[in-house]
C-alpha cells in the first residue's frame, strides 16, 4: 500500500541509465496529446500534458500506456516500434522480407500481451488509488485542480528511488497536491546551502508568516537555528503563545532572536518566566516583555539577570516594589550594561541640571527609556531647546521629573510646533509648562487644536491666556465641562478640522 508522504526526502533527480534507454518499452513520446478525458487533473510545475483515452493502440494494433512520459518529442502515439522500423526501412531502402514480416507478427503478437499486462497493472494501481487517501507521486511538484484533465509530463511510478511529493485527500474526498518543497523554497536553495532535512521546519515557521528572505536572515543570524527539529521548536514556540506571546509577535521574536528556537522549555523557558513573575510582573504582561526583549533568554537567570536587579535596587535606588514596573516600561534594562549606562546619565545630569540623586531615580522609575537614550544626540539638544525657549534649569528639571518622556520627543515635529501654537495662538507664557507639563505630550492635531478651535467656534474661549486644563481631560468630560455640547458634535467638528488640514498639507505638496 502506498504510503502518504509529507514532504520531499530526495532533491536530486535520479539520472536515467543507459540500459532504459534500450528498453524500447521506456521510449514514449514526449509531446503532450490534445485529446481530453473527463477525472481528476494533475499539473505539474514544468508541462501540462493530459491524461489520453486508455483504449488507444498503435498503427500496429498494440495496446498503449495511458500516460505521457517525457522521452521521445516526436512520436505522438508513442508508438516506438513504427519508428524505429521506419528508420531501418528509410536507411536501407529495402523491402521487408517473409523472415522479417513474420519475426515482426511474433514481435507484435508479444507486445500486445504484455501491454495488455502493463495496462491492467495500471488500472488496478489507479483503482487501489481511489481506495486509499493519498499515494506517492515520482519526479516533480504535482498538482491538483478541478475542471482540467492533466497529468504532468514525468509519468507516475511507485518506484522508491524517485523523488517524492505528496497527495491527500481533502475533506469532500477530493485529491489536493501539496505544493513542491523544492520549488517553495527555491530562492532560499539558490541563496544558502539549503538542507531538505530543514523543510518541515520551514514548513512550520511559516505558519507564522515568514518567508524565504527571513530564512535567509535567520541563516546569517545565526544559521543552527535552522538544525532544530520542528516539533521541538513547536513545543517552545506553544510554550511561549501559553504565556502571553502573541501569534503576530512570534515572527519578529524569531527574527531578533532566532536562538529562541534552540531554548528548551525546562531547563530555559520556563526558569525566565518564574524570574520574571519573581519581579511582579503580571502573568498578563509576561508576553509583552518577552516580545519587546527576546534575548532576555540568552543571558543566565542566576549570572545575569538576577545581578542587574540588585544593582538596579542597591545602586540606582529603584524601590523592589517599582521593579515590575520599571521592567514592563523598558523589559531591555534587563539586557544591557546598566552599570555604565546609569553612571553616564546620573553623571550627566548631576552636571547640567544640577539634578539630585533622588530627582534622577524619580525619572528613571517613571521612565526607565531614559537609561537608553543618547546623551550627545538625545538629552543634550532638548534640553538646549527648553532653555533657548526662556526655561531656567529648575524649570526644565521640574518638566522633566513630571514628564520624562519629553526627552523623546522630536524637536522638529513635536516640541517646536506645539511651543510655537502655545505662544501664539493660545497666547500663554512658556513658564505655563512648568505647571502643565503635559501639554508637551499631547497631540497637536488629535487634541491641542480641535479643542481650541471648537471652543473658539462655540465663543467659549475665554479671553486672554487659554487654559492648558482644558486639554487633560478625556474628549466625554471635555464636552460636558468647557463645551456644553454632545460628544458627537465635537467628533464630527474634528473630522472636518482634520480633512481641512489635511488638504492644505497636500496642496502644499503639489
Amino acid at each position: 500500500m502506498a504510503t502518504f508522504s509529507l514532504y520531499m526526502f530526495n532533491l536530486i533527480p535520479h539520472p536515467r541509465s543507459s540500459s532504459a534507454s534500450s528498453n524500447p518499452n521506456a521510449k514514449i513520446g514526449r509531446r503532450r496529446s490534445s485529446r481530453r478525458t473527463s477525472g481528476f487533473a494533475v499539473l505539474s510545475a514544468h508541462s501540462n500534458p493530459r491524461i489520453v483515452k486508455s483504449n488507444r493502440r498503435s498503427r500496429y494494433g498494440q495496446v498503449l500506456s495511458p500516460y505521457d512520459t517525457e522521452d521521445n518529442a516526436e512520436n505522438e502515439d508513442g508508438d516506438w516500434f513504427f519508428d524505429k522500423m521506419s528508420i531501418q526501412a528509410e536507411d536501407s531502402e529495402t523491402e521487408e522480407s517473409d523472415a522479417d514480416r513474420k519475426k515482426f507478427k511474433s514481435q507484435k503478437g508479444n507486445d500486445t500481451i504484455q501491454g495488455n499486462q502493463r495496462q491492467l497493472g495500471e488500472d488496478q494501481s489507479m483503482r487501489s488509488v481511489k481506495s486509499e487517501g493519498s499515494f506517492k507521486f515520482s519526479k516533480g511538484d504535482l498538482d491538483v485542480k478541478t475542471g482540467k484533465n492533466a497529468i504532468g509530463s514525468s509519468y507516475y511510478t511507485f518506484n522508491k528511488s524517485e523523488d517524492y511529493d505528496s497527495l491527500e485527500m481533502d475533506g469532500r474526498g477530493k485529491l489536493q497536491a501539496r505544493k513542491s518543497t523544492k520549488n517553495k523554497y527555491c530562492r532560499l536553495s539558490e541563496e544558502i546551502d539549503l538542507d531538505e532535512k530543514w523543510f518541515p521546519l520551514l514548513d512550520y515557521l511559516s505558519t507564522f508568516g515568514l518567508k524565504e528572505s527571513h530564512f535567509i536572515q535567520m541563516y546569517e543570524r545565526h544559521m543552527p537555528s535552522l538544525h532544530i527539529n520542528a516539533s521541538s521548536a513547536q513545543e517552545r514556540l506553544e510554550y511561549l503563545s501559553s504565556v502571553g506571546v502573541k501569534h503576530r509577535d512570534i515572527k519578529r521574536i524569531i527574527l531578533r532572536q532566532p536562538q529562541i528556537l534552540e531554548y528548551t522549555v525546562e531547563n530555559n523557558l520556563k526558569s525566565h518566566v518564574a524570574f520574571l513573575l519573581g519581579l511582579g510582573i503580571p502573568e498578563s504582561r509576561i508576553g509583552h516583555v518577552i516580545a519587546a526583549a527576546p534575548s532576555l533568554f540568552s543571558y543566565s537567570v542566576e549570572n545575569s539577570l538576577k545581578p542587574t536587579v540588585r544593582y538596579l535596587i542597591e545602586e540606582v535606588g529603584i524601590m523592589k516594589n517599582d521593579l515590575g514596573k520599571v521592567v514592563q516600561l523598558s523589559p531591555q534594562i534587563l539586557v544591557q550594561r546598566i552599570d555604565i549606562s546609569w553612571s553616564a546619565r546620573y553623571s550627566f545630569l548631576s552636571r547640567e541640571l544640577g539634578a539630585p540623586r533622588d530627582s534622577i531615580v524619580k525619572m528613571v522609575t517613571k521612565h526607565p527609556q531614559l537609561l537608553h537614550y543618547s546623551i550627545e544626540d538625545g538629552l543634550l539638544p532638548r534640553i538646549n531647546f527648553l532653555r533657548s525657549i526662556g526655561m531656567r534649569n529648575s524649570d526644565i528639571l521640574k518638566v522633566l521629573k513630571n514628564l520624562t518622556q519629553v526627552l523623546s520627543l522630536s524637536l522638529e515635529d513635536n516640541l517646536k510646533p506645539k511651543y510655537m501654537y502655545l505662544v501664539n495662538e493660545l497666547r500663554n507664557e512658556v513658564q505655563s509648562l512648568t505647571k502643565y507639563p503635559m501639554y508637551l505630550s499631547l497631540s497637536l492635531d488629535q487634541r491641542i487644536r480641535p479643542r481650541h478651535r471648537f471652543l473658539v467656534s462655540l465663543k467659549k474661549a475665554p479671553k486672554g491666556p487659554f487654559p492648558l486644563s482644558s486639554f487633560v481631560p478625556t474628549d466625554e468630560c471635555f464636552c460636558q465641562q468647557w463645551a456644553g455640547t454632545s460628544l458627537d458634535s465635537y467628533l464630527a467638528f474634528r473630522q472636518r478640522l482634520l480633512l481641512k488640514d489635511f488638504a492644505k498639507k497636500y496642496e502644499k505638496q503639489r
